[in-house]
């Protein structure tokens, strides 16, 4: 759920006056790896990615690679928004977050469509946080 609250000043650094829930927030970020890595077991049926023999190893290894750029995007967003306040750069990669968000959850979901539904609310997540993440960088140019 959005709220629209009074514009949040901290110092020189002006935030937004919309923000999201904290809960959903931990629940979908903890669950994305979980349920990533519950699609790349169906690939794998118990084997190791590099030894998958059930003809879909590369799409294993392919997914493996996706998860990974995405774990990579999302803790980079937080370095670059959360400790170098850097707001253009942080939007930026926001945004291919989203993308990485969307191609992981397609990847996911060829792999185990329930996983796949379980992953779809990431990348609307992640394009929330590429808007809130604009909206600051617009109000501190």
């Amino acid at each position: 759920m959005i709220h629209r609250e009074p514009l949040v000043v901290t110092g020189a650094f002006r935030a937004s006056a919309w923000r999201g829930e904290h809960a959903p927030l931990t629940v979908l970020t903890t669950s994305v790896a979980t349920t990533a890595a519950a699609a790349i077991g169906s690939l794998t049926t118990g084997r190791s990615v590099t030894t998958c023999s059930n003809g879909r190893d590369a799409e294993a290894r392919a997914l493996v690679g996706a998860l990974g750029v995405n774990l990579v995007l999302n803790a980079g967003w937080s370095v670059v928004f959360f400790g170098a306040h850097r707001l253009g750069p942080a939007a930026l990669l926001a945004a291919a977050l989203t993308a990485s968000s969307a191609d992981l959850t397609r990847r996911t979901a060829s792999a185990s469509a329930p996983s796949g539904v379980a992953l779809a609310p990431y990348p609307l997540w992640c394009a929330f946080a590429t808007a809130l993440s604009t909206q600051i960088r617009r109000l501190n140019r």
